[in-house]
């Protein structure tokens, strides 16, 4: 494997009535577009895309789609992501042709599933989440990798200081999280020099390297805070280097364990880059994020949910935790199932 990914925006679609369905058919078609889909593979996904936005105001009373394009093992898929506040709904229950909640035909669930490679679901009290992820008919069985991400604007700006990469190759997998100072254009600014210099480093280079790396290339911008894991697929050793108040956590049955980071300021000013090593067993969900999310979240409260999908995590947390008043970035991965 030999992945070079640099996490785009997450496009929202509010769907609260009827028309707003099209639009989120047409941003999907978009995405299907810029990730190089041909026109069957495309219909898919606006098919996916209308069922499941047609179901958010028939359904789940309204609510929202994320749609992102997503890296996969062979080429780039396409993620739809449904948040509704509704009576929710069991998915195996409703992937059965004509069973419905609504008085529909009860097609809209199992067309969606025909479409996908990935679809997890997750309802509680706070309404229901829907992940869906669409890849090219021609890509591997095995094209979806587990990982799932959200990166987000601060309501009323287009730019986001917050940004992430990730690197793999057979050996290690680097995944980088940075969070702009402030928020805006100048924030995405820093924010992106970093991402270019990630993009650019050799995939073999370590926490601190790459720590360094992102200091040289944010040096002349407003700076931020940034970390870094490498984590050897192999024997599961993550090495963690942190500036800033980027929260990094490991996720087991066991309960939760947080890498620390040092203060500073990437591009700016901090003390030497120092790398933690730590071991995870293959099942751990590796969770990194800006403090857009609250840090006070944890996944006991949502049993079972750790052994989900991690994109259904990653929007789960979203939902719930989202502070609202700053830019977000969540990204969250299984290790030891990223081969």
């Amino acid at each position: 494997m030999d992945l070079n990914f640099s996490g785009p925006l997450t496009r929202v679609v509010i769907v609260e009535e009827t028309t707003q369905v099209g639009q989120a058919r047409r941003e999907a078609l978009l995405l299907a577009a810029q990730a190089g889909f041909n026109e069957v593979d495309a219909g898919r996904v606006a098919l996916a895309a209308t069922e499941m936005a047609t179901n958010l105001w028939r359904h789940g009373g309204g609510g929202r789609m994320h749609l992102s394009v997503i890296a996969g093992v062979d080429g780039l898929g396409i993620e739809l992501c449904s948040i509704d506040q509704g009576p929710g709904f069991v998915l195996a229950q409703c992937l059965q042709d004509g069973y419905s909640t609504g008085g529909s035909q009860g097609l809209g669930m199992a067309a969606i599933a025909r479409q996908a490679r990935v679809m997890d679901a997750w309802s509680d009290s706070r309404g229901a989440v829907l992940v869906v992820r669409i890849h090219p008919e021609r890509a591997p069985r095995n094209a979806d990798l587990p990982y799932g991400a959200v990166r987000l604007p601060i309501r009323h700006e287009t730019a986001c200081g917050d940004a992430w990469h990730l690197h793999a190759t057979d050996q290690q997998l680097a995944l980088t999280l940075i969070d702009g100072l402030g928020h805006g254009a100048q924030a995405a600014d820093a924010s992106e020099s970093g991402v270019r210099a990630m993009a650019s480093q050799d995939a073999g280079s370590g926490a601190v390297e790459r720590v360094e790396g992102l200091h040289a290339a944010m040096s002349g911008t407003r700076g931020g805070a940034a970390a870094v894991a490498c984590v050897a697929l192999q024997s599961g050793a993550i090495a963690y280097s942190g500036v800033g108040n980027i929260a990094g956590s490991l996720v087991t049955d066991d309960g939760t364990r947080g890498m620390a980071s040092m203060p500073g300021i990437v591009g700016v000013q901090y003390r030497k880059a120092q790398a933690f090593s730590l071991h995870a067993p293959a099942g751990t969900l590796l969770v990194m994020h800006s403090d857009g999310l609250q840090a006070r979240w944890s996944l006991r409260d949502y049993p079972g949910l750790q052994h989900r999908h991690p994109a259904l995590v990653v929007a789960v947390l979203q939902r719930d935790f989202d502070r609202g008043r700053d830019d977000l970035c969540v990204v969250a991965l299984r290790v030891g199932a990223f081969q």
